[in-house]
């Protein structure tokens, strides 16, 4: 064993506890950084090759490991753009660039420019929902896009279906046919009227007037009419030049115990303004009630601003406008490997697929092995302060200890070199 293998040791175990020391600084400063993943130092053992008459001093070999694959605790936020993953999977990001990472740091905002982008820079990835539920690309993060609320700013949607439910009443006089509504004279009778606002391809408020009348052509048959309000006459009857068509009729007939035997139970509504709506009516029954009593309710809106976001736990992103209504904008994914742990660390809390870490799995939250996402919530750093305390007080020995080691091989150098003296 030779004095210069003693030296060498002890400046492979400083410099093996300076790693550890570095990593145990890293966690300690980074205990509050969201999502922040820990890391830890391993050893192992350097042997040089000797033989069996003398020992030849080796060495400690560091390796660093990254505990991903660890959840940190989940705590609240009062931001609802702030996202945590609660089971398996990593948000998808991309930076300036367009590069794509994965993150399980979830502090997004909106910025100036609309999109959700997190603290340390990097923007949400996601799939447009504009014609209907997107297929994921299951083993790339390619084919994502910023998620982004500022083209859809003042959106309007046209009435497109509907519905009416309730309850007529059977013992209803029955209305004669030549005063239908569906007549359109100024003398036309029914039974019930209500009135719906719907709106058409630019978001105009369309206010329609529907009737309902029983008819003679049997016991248990209905019909119902649907009128542009803006043409009525004074208020009613008839509605634009007398005897012109209604909007939309349609035909109920009903069995001996009320329950509606039309198929399809269907009628389309042509809206002023561009747009058809499909109506249903299979929710409708006639039973001896005393009154008619019927619910419509149609979807579109007019021309409102966003005015919040909120996300579902299947990664769906919903805008929120100023009257009230939501619309499906993104849906956010989550991607995965068969190795988190293995995964290539980089500055801001991403990480990048390596050789070790398997190729990336892609799907949607609350599918498969994939956890679901947390709005208004973060997932905290996994690093334990006290575990790190104790690690450094430790390392800070150990480093004192290899110093000694490479003190006493300095010093027994002067020993032989003083024998020249």
């Amino acid at each position: 064993m030779s004095i210069f293998g003693i030296m060498r040791t002890g400046v492979s175990g400083m410099a093996a506890q300076a790693n550890k020391l570095g990593a145990v600084g890293d966690n300690i400063a980074n205990v509050n950084t969201v999502g922040y993943k820990r890391a830890s130092t391993e050893f192992s053992s350097l042997i040089s090759e000797g033989n069996h008459a003398e020992y030849n001093s080796g060495g400690v070999n560091t390796s660093i490991r990254y505990a991903i694959s660890e959840e940190g605790l989940i705590m609240g936020s009062s931001s609802p753009t702030s996202l945590a993953i609660k089971g398996n999977g990593f948000f998808v990001v991309s930076d300036a660039g367009g590069t794509n990472y994965m993150t399980r740091a979830g502090n997004f905002v909106l910025d100036g420019n609309k999109d959700l982008v997190n603290a340390a820079g990097f923007y949400l990835m996601g799939y447009p929902l504009t014609n209907g539920n997107p297929s994921v690309v299951a083993n790339s993060l390619d084919g994502m896009e910023r998620i982004n609320l500022g083209n859809i700013s003042y959106q309007a949607n046209p009435t497109t279906q509907g519905a009416i439910q309730g309850v007529l009443d059977s013992n209803t006089a029955i209305v004669p046919a030549a005063t239908l509504p569906s007549a359109n004279v100024a003398g036309s009778t029914y039974s019930s009227k209500s009135s719906i606002v719907t709106y058409d391809n630019l978001g105009n408020k369309k206010m329609l007037d529907v009737y309902m009348a029983k008819t003679g052509t049997g016991p248990d048959t209905w019909q119902v009419s649907v009128f542009d309000q803006s043409t009525a006459t004074a208020g009613g009857f008839p509605y634009g030049a007398a005897g012109s068509a209604p909007l939309a009729t349609a035909t109920m007939t009903f069995d001996g115990f009320g329950q509606l035997t039309t198929a399809p139970a269907t009628f389309s509504v042509a809206i002023p303004g561009g747009s058809t709506a499909n109506i249903d009516f299979s929710s409708v029954s006639q039973v001896a009630t005393g009154e008619t009593a019927l619910e419509l309710a149609v979807d579109g809106n007019a021309p409102s601003a966003v005015e919040d976001v909120e996300i579902a736990g299947d990664g769906t992103v919903y805008a929120i406008f100023e009257n009230g209504s939501r619309l499906a904008t993104y849906r956010i994914p989550l991607a995965t490997v068969p190795s988190p742990d293995q995964l290539t660390p980089g500055s801001g809390n991403v990480y990048s697929v390596s050789q070790l870490s398997g190729d990336v799995i892609v799907g949607f939250p609350e599918t498969g092995s994939f956890g679901s996402v947390k709005a208004g919530a973060l997932e905290q750093s996994n690093v334990d302060l006290a575990t790190e305390l104790t690690a450094m007080i430790e390392s800070q020995r150990s480093y004192t200890a290899n110093s000694k080691t490479f003190q006493t091989g300095s010093e027994l150098l002067d020993v032989l070199v003083n024998l020249k003296r």
